[in-house]
C-alpha cells in the first residue's frame, strides 16, 4: 500500500482555507460599500474626459 503524502494534502488545505477566507472577505466589504463594486458615476466621468 502507497503512504499517505501529508504534506501535500496540508498545503491543500491551507490553500482551500484561503481561498474561503478571501471570498469571505470580498462578500464583507461588498456588503459595507456597495458603491465600490458598479459606480456609473466613475463610468461617465470617464466619458467626459475621453
Amino acid at each position: 500500500m502507497a503512504k499517505p503524502n501529508f504534506q501535500f494534502q496540508k498545503r491543500q488545505k491551507e490553500l482551500e482555507r484561503k481561498k474561503k477566507n478571501e471570498e469571505k472577505l470580498q462578500r464583507k466589504l461588498s456588503k459595507k460599500d456597495p458603491l465600490t463594486e458598479d459606480t456609473p458615476e466613475q463610468t461617465s466621468e470617464e466619458e467626459v474626459t475621453e
